[in-house]
């Protein structure tokens, strides 16, 4: 139950790349977000961009954008919530994609619903949820990752063992990468997987440069690699289960 005369945390998803607002975000979630006056963030500079992309009304300068600090107790959370206690709405965003999923803006979410302040999710745009969609593999068993170890045998590890998991499973995986360590996460799959294992690769989602694709592991080694070097793209792994 919410708080008497509290304000809402509202959830706003931010694009995944260079496109306007209305290829991204509903005329009602981008009206919401042009109400608001007081924001957490996890860039300011990257915040305010997004501001102008969806066409926020008011003078930047003049808005109240703080950012969400890596560390901090709940009294650093309470006062990035105060207005919203005093009864206006804070809006939360992330620098790309839905806010607090697989994201940091997890705790102050988890802080408002243990204040009692109502929380507000937005429709927009996840990467995770379009390169699961588009993938073609199972969308009833999965699991998100994040980054995998970068040292090569480490990786290297880490790759079969999800691989193993997923054929138990039946369940598809999903990770990212840093951007400019894409090309040795893709070989890498192209090295340690079975030929039978399904790999999407979903490369800057809901933008101009859009590239997703599912090809065994046995297919993606007969054809040329894919642009993904200093691109954001994330990667979806099915094992065969048969």
């Amino acid at each position: 139950m919410s708080a008497p005369g509290t304000g809402a945390l509202v959830l706003i998803p931010t694009s995944l790349g260079d496109a306007p607002w209305t290829d991204f975000l509903p005329a009602a979630a981008q009206s919401r977000a042009a109400d608001i006056r007081h924001f957490v963030v996890e860039n300011a500079r990257t915040a305010r961009a997004h501001l102008k992309r969806i066409e926020f009304p008011g003078t930047l300068r003049d808005t109240d954008i703080r950012e969400l600090p890596a560390e901090g107790g709940d009294h650093v959370l309470d006062a990035l919530l105060a207005p919203a206690l005093n009864g206006e709405s804070v809006g939360l965003m992330s620098d790309a994609g839905c806010p607090a999923v697989a994201d940091p803006g997890a705790r102050l979410v988890a802080r408002a619903h243990a204040l009692g302040v109502r929380v507000v999710p937005l429709v927009g745009p996840s990467s995770i949820l379009l390169g699961l969609m588009g993938s073609g593999l199972s969308g009833q068993n999965f699991t998100f990752h994040g980054y995998l170890p970068s040292a090569m045998d480490a990786r290297d590890r880490r790759l079969r063992t999800l691989e193993d998991e997923s054929r138990r499973l039946t369940r598809t995986q999903i990770f990212i990468e840093t951007p400019y360590r894409n090309e040795h996460l893709f070989a890498a799959l192209l090295r340690v997987c079975q030929p039978s294992t399904h790999l999407c690769v979903a490369r800057e989602l809901a933008t101009a440069n859009e590239y997703l694709r599912t090809l065994t592991i046995a297919n993606w080694r007969k054809i040329p690699p894919p642009m993904l070097g200093k691109r954001p793209a994330l990667f979806l792994l099915l094992a065969d289960s048969s």
